[in-house]
């Protein structure tokens, strides 16, 4: 796909879905063959023009690369030799030649070891190192590091340089489900560590820390070359740094609320891993009152001690006295000491620590630019079988494209990505990243288990604008994101707001046309939803929100205050047809999950809905669960000109 050729066709009839409103018909007439927009990939969206923030919405002015500043051009970087890499450098020194056949990944790992010793250390935001990779194909037979701060990884141009991935055998999961349908990272262990820590999965490119906790120094040592990878960067994750908390003076049960700036540690908690300007995730326990409020229970599907409400914030003081921790933003959402401090029943029989979770060896500064990158096409398996295909065509090799973990202050722009093992680009617990004019075509696995999104899971704070994608399952926000802005892309496929408490995201001037093959029943083989559950049978809409009572098998319900505004939306509702606007009012802001002052679980007729599926028409206006009480002239709620 070039975007020369990516102008969307729309061809749209009066909209008849109760509350959708409708548009002119002499407009539609006269637009019905005209090309649509395409990406906005011009818009410019530097920290001078961002807009105020409107009046009872949330700030999003600080959304994107450190808080809205500008990616780094050639005056941040690094200017001496020995942190610039070139592709001189990369062939005659590290034997990564372009079009040689020779597997090239060890020298690319070598060259981005070398930054991480003798560059960043020293690197900063605007020092940053800088590999130059040459025109031509470049093979990758396993996942390649990128935990040096401070570094570009940059092409020669979007299509000049290719990267080949085809994962060898210690890369390919050897352990998937009974049934075939995907690899099994409750199975997939060693020791003590559990396959489970390397979600969201292997990928290309792993931005993360390869730090082992000292704990599992010697597990990691004695495992095979095929399980190494479950313990790096465990102590951010498996509470090793977590401090649990205390009541709050006067709030019994609670360590904080929505709004506040101050957490209250437990009396015993280390502080050793927490210093000011640090990150911190602040993690509030699941609750029964917190399920019952996402109208996920009662349900057969067991409730899980975890926790669902969380955030990255920036530690602006730490009181190691009166034993607080503050942060720069207030919380979104309260945070109870425990999983019964509310007055809630045990989930499952156990009590469950909230905590405040200093990020020990967070990737900053990390840029990926100017070249494409594709996966090596299972044994017998086309990408034409893989269009409008909504199952796992290779479940062993669902490999992701770009994975950012314990990251922040990163970016990904104008690269392409060409048939991925699963998710070309994806998140797990990252801040202030910015995803930037690229083109995201394909993927070899979108069925069960959740394969083939554009996946923003556990991201705060983040930009996404100008980027086209074709033939994925979904643009997913999931799990507690929060604060994030997709603005000016051109999509196929759906706004997932996938459950997991998302809230407080902005999605405005994108273009999405779905047709009516977009649905989890078109499907040839290891099919399904990332619950589990079979394909149902209905076609998905552009946009999609989670019910309490269907999403509560892999999360919860979606949040508050999602907001959607001026987007030009179409669905091709049944075969053949043509393509009906969806929410085409461009003056109204639309709220999703908000009742105009708390969070209002989608419901029709006072009835909250079980499932979003063949309930995607119905108007939840007027206290129904989308408020729509508040309008705008501007073209743009993020930016103060937007072209």
């Amino acid at each position: 796909m070039s975007r020369k050729k990516t102008g969307v066709l729309v061809a749209v009839a009066a909209c008849a879905a109760a509350g959708l409103g409708a548009l002119n018909p002499a407009a539609v007439a006269a637009s019905a063959n005209a090309p649509g927009p395409g990406a906005l990939t011009t818009l410019d969206t530097s920290a001078a023009n961002r807009a105020a923030p409107v009046p009872g919405l949330y700030d999003w002015s600080k959304a994107g690369f450190r808080g809205g500043q500008d990616l780094p051009g050639s005056g941040a970087v690094n200017p001496s030799a020995s942190c610039r890499i070139t592709a001189a450098q990369l062939a005659s020194t590290y034997k990564v030649k372009p079009d040689d056949g020779v597997d090239d990944t060890a020298g690319i790992q070598s060259a981005i070891d070398k930054i991480h010793s003798s560059c960043s250390p020293s690197g900063s935001y605007s020092k940053l190192s800088l590999i130059t990779f040459p025109a031509g194909q470049l093979n990758v037979s396993h996942e390649i590091h990128v935990d040096a701060n401070y570094l570009i990884l940059r092409g020669a141009g979007m299509d000049q340089t290719k990267f080949v991935y085809k994962p060898d055998k210690n890369t390919e999961y050897d352990v998937v489900t009974p049934d075939g349908d995907q690899w099994d990272q409750h199975e997939m262990n060693y020791e003590d560590g559990s396959g489970g820590w390397l979600w969201p999965g292997r990928g290309l490119f792993r931005v993360q820390s390869r730090g082992v906790d000292p704990s599992y120094a010697s597990q990691y040592k004695s495992a095979p070359a095929n399980r190494k990878d479950i313990f790096e960067g465990t102590i951010n994750v498996h509470w090793k740094a977590g401090a649990k908390l205390r009541e709050k003076p006067g709030d019994k049960g609670f360590a904080a609320r929505t709004g506040d700036k101050t957490v209250y540690l437990a009396t015993s908690a280390k502080t050793t891993n927490m210093k000011v300007g640090g990150f911190i995730n602040i993690r509030a326990a699941n609750t029964m009152k917190f399920y019952q409020s996402m109208n996920a229970v009662p349900t057969t599907w067991p409730l899980q001690n975890l926790h669902m409400r969380q955030q990255w914030f920036t530690i602006t003081a730490l009181d190691t006295k009166n034993h607080t921790v503050s942060i720069d933003k207030p919380l979104e959402y309260d945070v109870p000491v425990d999983s019964t401090s509310d007055g809630s029943a045990p989930i499952d029989g156990a009590t469950y620590a909230s905590k405040a979770s200093p990020i020990v060896d967070p990737i900053v500064g990390v840029g990926f630019e100017d070249f494409s990158f594709t996966q090596v096409a299972p044994p017998g398996v086309t990408q034409e079988q893989a269009k409008d295909n909504y199952g796992n065509l290779a479940p062993s090799l669902a490999m992701q494209g770009i994975v950012f973990k314990w990251a922040a202050n990163s970016w990904v722009r104008n690269t392409h990505a060409i048939m991925t093992g699963s998710h070309p680009i994806v998140t797990e617990e990252a801040k202030n990243l910015q995803i930037v004019n690229n083109e995201l075509d394909g993927s070899w696995n979108k069925g069960k288990g959740g394969n083939g999104y554009f996946r923003g899971s556990r991201v705060w704070d983040s930009l996404y604008v100008g980027n086209t994608t074709r033939d994925l399952r979904h643009f997913t926000f999931q799990w507690s994101a929060s604060g994030n802005v997709v603005i000016g892309n051109d999509i196929d496929s759906d706004f997932n707001i996938h459950g997991g408490y998302e809230r407080n995201n902005l999605f405005e001037l994108n273009t999405n046309k779905v047709s009516f093959a977009h649905r989890s029943g078109n499907c040839t083989a290891h099919c399904g939803d990332e619950g589990g559950d079979a394909p149902d049978d209905s076609t998905w809409f552009p946009i999609y929100w989670s019910t309490g009572q269907k999403a509560v098998k892999w999360s919860g319900s979606s949040g508050p205050r999602n907001v959607f505004f001026n987007n030009t939306m179409t669905k091709q509702v049944t075969a053949g047809a043509a393509y009906t606007p969806y929410y085409p009012d461009h003056t109204k802001i639309y709220q999703f999950g908000w009742d105009g002052s708390a969070f209002h679980h989608l419901d029709v007729g006072g009835k909250p809905i079980t499932d979003w599926a063949h309930n995607e028409q119905k108007d939840y206006t007027h206290g129904h669960g989308v408020d729509d009480s508040k309008t705008s002239t501007a073209k743009s709620l993020f930016l103060k000109n937007a072209g």
